[in-house]
């Protein structure tokens, strides 16, 4: 096809109706992502196994922690120079190569030494990895349905923690934590696999570099693959769409007047998510402990609140192409503020968990929202993934400090001085996002970038 421009590559992915290759896409991210957060969950299932075994101690689990968290924060920083310069395509196979291979040496170590080396290494893969995926969700999606098949992704990913525990549950036991280290690099690799053989470069991607000719190939691919399913023939895209320049913007580009105020929407955005979800969700049993509930009667409430987390991460395909992105996030993040505290409050076993229940699905609601819908929608091709590394990297950075402080709070004030700090955190983030975000939802991607 003669005559394209970057307007009419964008415009014809948008008029694609919804087929079979949308939900192969889905399913190859979904795959990644849902492989990412099985090692991620299986690791607290591991390292307990190892001190149990005398493999580890307290110190050596710390530095396991410490190489993942450090790792996943150096991979979202550099992921997105790999995939704005290199491209999609090619991140995603590197990262997964990184990670898979590592996740698989990872059973031939001989001391933990070792182990920590190659959890640094996997949590690099894994950092980079999400931070591609989140990015690069949108370049292939309609605006129309855009929030729905980017929070199927997410869904996915946040059914990993129940898999999780059920393979360490059958798997250890049996065959050992080797064996699940392998599996999961094994799955990595199948992934690898399925990128390589069915997911091709994004042709958003191609075209915002020049590549007009490789951008026209593939979205000519794909719409006879739509065609031949749907047995239909794809009106020809008209003249009258955006037109953009080619650029080859510097990292630097995240931080210009233009597009600042979006770095700092989404980097508040995932400093909230990560600090609230490591807040609420990880210390929801130790602050009942200190309430004096019994450790048994503690971990089968957070039980009954934590069924909130799939049902969040479910609503967000149902409602994501229906609610406005950036009213709905600030109002979320307030919410979620305002739920903390009346939860700190509560006395009575029923309330507890009722609203510690709606708390949660408010919760992932927001962050899938965030993470898998938001955060790939606001930046420009050119540097969509670079924001989205940074803005990752820097949430993860600061939630490095928040077990400090909250461990500060709850000795020093109790659970109810937990919960203020979340309040304000939360509606000053939700502020940011009011003042700063932009709207995206049901827009094209390139109409956002002129914004």
């Amino acid at each position: 096809m003669s005559g394209q421009t970057l307007g009419t590559i964008a415009a014809r992915m948008d008029r694609l109706p919804a087929s079979k290759w949308h939900k192969k896409i889905i399913a190859i991210l979904g795959a990644g992502v849902l492989c990412d957060t099985l090692d991620i969950y299986a690791g607290s299932s591991i390292l307990a196994v190892l001190i149990a075994d005398g493999w580890s101690n307290n110190a050596l689990n710390g530095a396991f922690i410490s190489a993942t968290s450090g790792g996943m924060l150096i991979g979202a920083l550099l992921a997105g120079i790999v995939g704005d310069r290199f491209g999609r395509r090619k991140a995603f196979l590197f990262n997964f190569l990184i990670f898979g291979l590592a996740s698989i040496f990872s059973a031939f170590v001989v001391n933990m030494t070792q182990l920590i080396i190659l959890r640094g290494i996997m949590g690099f893969g894994l950092g980079a990895q999400q931070a591609a995926a989140t990015g690069t969700l949108p370049e292939f999606f309609q605006p129309q349905h855009r929030g729905r098949y980017s929070g199927i992704v997410g869904f996915i990913g946040n059914v990993a923690p129940p898999i999780a525990m059920l393979f360490s549950l059958l798997i250890i036991p049996v065959f050992g934590w080797r064996v699940l280290f392998a599996g999961i690099g094994v799955c990595a690799l199948l992934v690898w696999l399925a990128v390589f053989k069915y997911m091709p470069e994004s042709p958003r991607w191609c075209a915002s570099q020049g590549l007009i000719d490789k951008a026209d190939k593939l979205v000519s691919a794909i719409e006879r693959e739509v065609e031949k399913e749907k047995n239909i023939k794809l009106e020809p895209v008209l003249s009258e769409v955006i037109e953009e320049k080619v650029r080859k913007v510097p990292y630097a580009y995240i931080f210009s007047k233009k597009i600042i105020r979006r770095t700092i929407t989404l980097s508040a955005a995932l400093i909230g998510m990560n600090v609230a979800i490591y807040t609420i969700v990880n210390w929801i049993p130790t602050i009942f402990v200190s309430e004096g509930i019994s450790i048994t009667k503690s971990f089968a409430m957070s039980v009954v609140i934590m069924i909130g987390a799939p049902v969040g991460a479910l609503l967000v395909p149902i409602f994501a192409d229906k609610l406005p992105r950036r009213r709905t996030l600030a109002i979320m993040a307030f919410a979620i503020g305002v739920l903390g505290y009346i939860y700190s409050l509560q006395r009575t076993d029923f309330m507890i968990m009722s609203i510690g229940f709606l708390m949660i699905v408010l919760l992932y609601f927001y962050s899938v929202t965030t993470m898998f819908v938001y955060s790939g929608e606001i930046f420009p091709t050119e540097a969509r993934l670079r924001g989205v590394g940074f803005s990752s990297g820097l949430g993860r950075f600061v939630s490095v400090f928040t077990p400090m402080l909250i461990a500060w709070l709850l000795t020093e004030m109790g659970a109810t001085a937990v919960f203020l700090f979340i309040f304000a955190m939360m509606t000053f983030i939700a502020i940011v996002i009011a003042i700063f975000g932009i709207e995206t939802r049901n827009k094209p991607l390139e109409a956002i970038d002129e914004e």
